[in-house]
């Protein structure tokens, strides 16, 4: 309504008072990580390759065992034969890095799931401005997800060379704990950048409101809606014969 009357502005200053749709960077940014940190992790959990033990004793040395926290899976590398489901004989199951992995790291998608729905309704694809507040909240809320999957990654990590495994073997890092380090850190990022918006919120409540703009009364020459053009005319020539109004220069 605002560019109604004003005849001689062009199209596009009626356009460009209409509110902003970008999201902030930082929002983005959040959004962009912490799904992917998702995937990395969903895929360390499941795949059960933590831990790779090789050269084992009395076993060909193309064998590999690898050891996840779910499974343990037995691979011939020259024919490319692999067999999950493997008795666990020496307790590996039983310790408390692995027993801490199965606790913390389905938990941990599960809290970065509903921090993803919170982030959701926060930035707002829907709304002209996003929910700052909210979208700080899905931040803390994937920082505490992110920090949940890199606790049993880092004690694992620190105690594999303690697992139990035969004597004499080669033990190394398995791609499914490199997996969950890099989503681990990638929703510890995404969680860091969407919790810059409580910035915003704080700028928001420290930025001084304007006092309501005074409304005057409908004068004779206040500006009302007509339906037909004739009363128009017939109005500015009754005003103009009544209460002649000053003409205003540009």
């Amino acid at each position: 309504q605002r560019c109604r009357g004003a005849q001689a502005a062009p199209l596009w200053s009626c356009f460009s008072r209409l509110p902003s749709m970008r999201t902030p960077t930082a929002m983005i940014v959040g959004l962009v990580l912490c799904p992917c940190g998702l995937l990395l992790t969903l895929t360390g959990t499941l795949a059960p390759s933590w831990r790779q033990v090789s050269l084992v004793p009395d076993e060909p040395t193309d064998v590999v065992w690898e050891q996840g926290i779910w499974d343990i899976c037995r691979e011939r590398q020259s024919t490319h034969d692999r067999l999950c489901g493997q008795a666990d004989e020496l307790g590996y199951f039983e310790q408390v890095p692995v027993r801490v992995a199965q606790g913390l790291m389905p938990s941990s998608m599960v809290v970065t799931l509903v921090g993803l729905v919170v982030a959701a309704l926060g930035v707002r694809c829907w709304q002209p401005e996003p929910r700052h507040l909210v979208a700080g909240v899905a931040g803390l809320v994937l920082l505490l997800s992110g920090l949940m999957s890199l606790v049993p990654s880092s004690w694992y990590t620190q105690d594999l060379w303690a697992l139990p495994a035969a004597p004499g073997s080669t033990l190394s890092v398995g791609y499914s704990l490199v997996l969950s380090y890099l989503g681990s850190c990638m929703e510890i990022l995404g969680g860091l950048a969407l919790a810059l918006s409580f910035h915003h919120c704080c700028k928001e409540r420290r930025a001084p409101r304007l006092p309501p703009t005074p409304v005057t009364e409908a004068g004779p020459c206040s500006s009302r809606a007509y339906s037909n053009p004739w009363d128009v005319l017939g109005d500015e020539r009754d005003a103009a014969s009544v209460f002649p109004c000053k003409q205003h220069t540009g």
